[in-house]
């Protein structure tokens, strides 16, 4: 095993004492491989995908951090050919919620929505995929 070091703000550390609370976890590091785990599978569900997909990109972010707003138009304007349409949605003072739609090759659809989810500040996001074409089985 590997001892990793990381940095987690206070909400989400309560919401993560909460969560081994809720399903009886010893320790976090227990509760933490679990999450990781989780993530890494669910990640992989769609990795394999091929053929052309659209795609519900959700993700909720602090608008007022530096540079973030600017580097997330960036993005999607170097992947133009992907993007079709978001809408932005203000919930308070600091905190925006943006769905972006994507249509396109699987793979160039997930990349560009795994680089929004990987920007720093984005605090939750999520990738909705959906083939265009039912794929068949023999």
């Amino acid at each position: 095993m590997q001892r990793v070091t990381f940095t987690l703000d206070d909400a989400l550390m309560a919401q993560l004492d909460r969560h081994m609370a809720v399903r009886g976890y010893k320790n976090r590091s227990e509760a933490i491989r679990d999450l990781a785990r989780f993530g890494i599978d669910q990640a992989a569900e769609g990795a394999d995908a091929t053929g052309d997909c659209v795609a519900a990109v959700v993700y909720v972010y602090d608008h007022v951090a530096r540079e973030l707003a600017k580097r997330l138009v960036r993005l999607y304007h170097e992947h133009h050919d992907v993007t079709v349409a978001s809408l932005h949605v203000h919930l308070d003072e600091e905190t925006c919620l943006e769905v972006a739609v994507l249509r396109g090759s699987a793979g160039d659809v997930r990349h560009c929505a795994e680089h929004v989810i990987a920007e720093r500040n984005v605090r939750h996001g999520r990738i909705f995929a959906v083939p265009l074409h039912a794929s068949t089985h023999d």
